[in-house]
């Protein structure tokens, strides 16, 4: 009888074996990165009915290294109806309908999970609507036109500040008002109306930017809002699962004056005075400061001078403004004695300066024509006089309308 001889076979299948271990038992740490599931859907309707056909995108799933595999289950039932980055669907049945991603790089697996609503083709959408409204007058007192969009136009005024409080760190409250929106159809309600505060952010980390829920409720109060452009957008749902937005543009602008005041000589320690403001400058995010103004009235002759030599007496000083890297941005002592007459309170005894600084200015601080945002100070100081002097006012503005 023949003999089988095993030893050699044996022996290349075991070699075979350990030259494959590295593809096929590779520990699961060798993954290429961190694993995230996430996909954003959208068809030719905002309100998802029978037959529309709906487009899924998993493009900001990561890692974007080319190393992922995509499986689309549309239905819920655990099966893969679709394989790709993205895909295309359509439903034939109304009702809330469970998508799941599932994305691996060969070593691990994630996953996202959304619930979307199909809705019968002759049903009625909502309207949302936001209510506009503005201030009737800006902090001096100048009448504000109604815009010509929505919008929402709001002037901080606080022209009592003390000396101990040179920040312009106030806030306010925006009311955002839903109540003009329609259900759609008369037999219908809004159970939801979500409103999203910044449409940069998602903040749900569901792949869209626009449908967070910061606040819930028909008239809701935004809190702690600082001076600036921001714009915000309602979702509402009505009973029947349909949905519709509308998004409006939000200005915060703010002004702060200082009243009867002295500044030190300059051979003093107090011969300058900062004061503080955040200014911001993104057009990304929509939020873009128009101008910023710093406005200082001192009289021309300070009433405890002592005429020692001639013209002694003859006040002068300046507003400077500085960035947060301490970079002087612009200032205005070029602007001659006799030049310095523009303004409400200026006359023979009164002297003015502004100190005007247009948004470019604000721009991208890698340019070297611009200072960036974020913290600057406007600084007045007496650089030229040996002598105290005292300020009428001093007023800052942060125009973002």
């Amino acid at each position: 009888m023949m003999k089988l001889q095993f030893g050699p076979v044996l022996m290349a299948f075991m070699m075979l074996l350990v030259g494959l271990s590295g593809c096929i038992f590779e520990d699961e740490n060798t993954s290429s990165g961190e694993l995230f599931a996430v996909f954003s859907f959208s068809s030719s309707n905002e309100n998802i009915r029978v037959g529309d056909s709906v487009s899924f995108d998993a493009s900001s799933s990561t890692p974007a290294d080319g190393s992922l595999t995509y499986r689309w289950d549309f239905d819920g039932d655990s099966s893969v109806d679709k394989t790709g980055k993205t895909a295309e669907w359509s439903y034939d049945s109304v009702g809330i309908k469970m998508v799941i991603l599932t994305i691996s790089d060969g070593f691990g697996t994630s996953e996202q999970v959304r619930n979307i609503t199909i809705v019968d083709a002759t049903a009625v959408a909502p309207v949302a609507e936001i209510t506009q409204y503005n201030d009737a007058e800006d902090c001096e007192d100048n009448e504000i036109d109604e815009p010509s969009t929505p919008k929402i136009v709001v002037w901080m005024c606080y022209y009592d500040k003390s000396q101990t409080d040179r920040d312009v760190s106030e806030t306010t409250t925006i009311s955002l008002d839903a109540s003009n929106s329609d259900a759609g159809d008369p037999n219908e309600y809004i159970p939801d109306y979500d409103w999203d505060l910044d449409l940069n952010v998602d903040a749900d980390n569901d792949g869209d930017a626009e449908n967070d829920v910061d606040l819930s409720g028909e008239s809701v109060n935004w809190n702690d809002v600082e001076p600036g452009e921001y714009e915000v957008k309602l979702n509402i749902v009505n009973s029947q699962g349909l949905v519709d937005s509308d998004t409006i543009k939000v200005y915060v602008s703010y002004a702060a004056k200082w009243s009867d005041f002295e500044i030190g000589s300059n051979t003093s320690d107090n011969n300058e005075l900062d004061f503080d403001v955040s200014i911001s400058y993104d057009k990304d995010s929509g939020n873009t400061i128009k101008i910023a103004v710093a406005e200082l009235t001192y009289p021309q002759q300070d009433d405890g001078c002592i005429n020692t030599f001639a013209n002694n007496c003859r006040a002068k000083l300046d507003v400077y403004s500085y960035n947060e890297d301490d970079d002087e941005a612009a200032n205005s002592s070029h602007i001659g004695l006799d030049q310095r007459d523009d303004g409400e309170d200026c006359d023979e005894a009164n002297d003015c300066v502004h100190l005007e600084l247009r948004s470019y200015i604000f721009g991208d601080a890698e340019n070297d024509n611009t200072y960036g945002d974020g913290d600057w100070t406007f600084k007045i100081e007496n650089r030229e006089r040996a002598n105290d002097l005292q300020v009428e006012s001093f007023i800052i503005r942060l125009v973002y309308v």
